[in-house]
């Protein structure tokens, strides 16, 4: 009996574990774009809304080239407290920059000098210095650079990234060191809420102190002065690079008429003949495209029905309304069709009364033309009573139909048959016994 028990249950917690693995997830929309990209892997965003409004194998592993370094970044300015504090510009570090072949951007001018950590960040993201991202990895680290690479990743974990590892803090290429368009913008959204990055990233030129020629952004999009072709008027930030392995990298950012957008561009092509910024082409002709192509619109707000959910156990209603918790503010293609979304609850069961006006009653995910993008909460818009004499029967009913009950029942009847059955064998053999005396 127990045996059957135990078994009963273990298969009760298999079953449920199963049903929670099918559940599906929301995708992205796919909106019909006839810019033909370069890049291999890009996905961009609507920062306001956090909607995808176009993916190319936004998953794949690719090396992340100076991307890197807002990771660099971010670990940097989240561990030092007062961004003013002057660190030394190590000659040790510059060796083992110089030793690794490495390319740094003038910081060896200031050696054995400290410059103000706001100096170095400046280093850091506009030309791109990896003497900048060894100082800071250094300086955090504790002298221990592997220790700040560790942060890196620990970071990583931190802000949702599920396909990315560092194994340096400069970009240079690793074959243990990738991420994906996908993760990277998780990095770049991040980023954007840490002190005085997208001032830093948004700026042409920097002097530091002490210095007559500025360090100069290798991001032309923002540079009016220097972009020539590349340089895109809504353009506001971030950073770019490239490696042999990495070909060309980018995220950007561009702000126009009150919409933001993000578009991560990795693995474009990489010709050190013909040198071309192609993924600032990509990026500048994927904004174009948003900016001309796509707009705000409000399809359901916290004043629309959405569906009726029925209702027991209330004094004088058999259904109650439900709304949006918030207004429902998206992305959609300028020609859209109201006919084009539709909004479907998960769950159509009957909720019991009593309900408060503004209680979750359920969740409801967003449609597209077909295409699952967005789920939101749905909650009643009005305040439901509940019938004593309704609530104490379908309290009963439920008892009485519980899955539990049943079982105890059952058990119930099982001991019983049980005791009936040992009770006559007990009385059979003690007749049994009392005829052989």
């Amino acid at each position: 009996m127990k045996r059957s028990i135990r078994l009963l249950s273990v298969t009760l917690v298999i079953m449920i574990t199963l049903a929670s693995l099918m559940i599906p997830s929301a995708s992205a929309i796919t909106f019909k774009c006839d810019v033909k990209p370069r890049s291999d892997s890009i996905l961009m965003i609507n920062l306001d809304t956090g909607i995808e409004v176009y993916s190319k194998d936004a998953d794949a592993r690719r090396y992340p080239a100076a991307l890197t370094k807002i990771m660099t970044y971010i670990v940097a300015v989240e561990n030092i407290k007062d961004l003013d504090t002057r660190i030394e510009i190590k000659k040790s570090v510059l060796k083992e920059l110089e030793d690794r072949g490495m390319v740094g951007t003038g910081l060896d001018w200031h050696s054995g000098e400290k410059l103000t950590v706001t100096d170095v960040l400046y280093a850091l993201m506009l030309p791109r210095g990896n003497d900048a991202a060894l100082m800071l990895a250094d300086y955090v680290g504790g002298g221990d650079i592997p220790t700040f690479v560790k942060m890196m990743n620990e970071k990583a974990e931190e802000i949702g990234c599920t396909d990315t590892r560092f194994e340096n803090p400069t970009g240079v290429d690793n074959d243990n060191q990738y991420t994906t368009a996908r993760d990277m913008v998780k990095i770049c959204r991040y980023a954007m809420g840490t002190p005085l990055f997208s001032k830093i990233v948004s700026t042409p030129s920097y002097t530091l102190q002490g210095d007559d020629y500025p360090l100069v952004t290798t991001n032309y999009m923002i540079d009016a002065a220097r972009g020539g072709e590349y340089y895109y008027t809504y353009a506001t930030g971030v950073q770019n690079g490239e490696t042999d392995k990495a070909g060309m990298c980018l995220a950007a950012t561009a702000l126009c008429d009150g919409y933001a957008y993000l578009c991560v561009c990795l693995h474009a092509p990489y010709d050190t003949e013909e040198y071309e910024e192609s993924c600032m082409l990509d990026a500048a002709d994927l904004f174009r495209w948003a900016f001309l192509n796509l707009k705000f619109v409000s399809p359901a707000t916290k004043d629309t029905p959405v569906c009726e959910q029925p209702i027991k156990n209330a004094w004088d209603t058999e259904s109650i309304l439900l709304v949006p918790q918030t207004d429902l503010n998206i992305v959609l293609p300028s020609d859209y069709k109201e006919s084009d979304i539709t909004i479907v609850p998960d769950d159509t069961d009957p909720i019991n009364a009593p309900v408060n006006k503004g209680d979750v009653i359920t969740t409801a995910t967003v449609y597209y033309k077909g295409e699952a993008f967005e789920t939101i909460n749905l909650i009643a818009n009005e305040d439901v009573k509940a019938s004593p004499i309704l609530f104490f029967t379908h309290g009963v009913d439920k008892v009485l139909t519980s899955f539990w009950f049943l079982l105890s029942v059952g058990i119930v009847v099982i001991l019983f048959i049980v005791f009936v059955s040992v009770s006559s064998s007990y009385n059979k053999k003690k007749k049994r016994n009392k005829k052989s005396e």
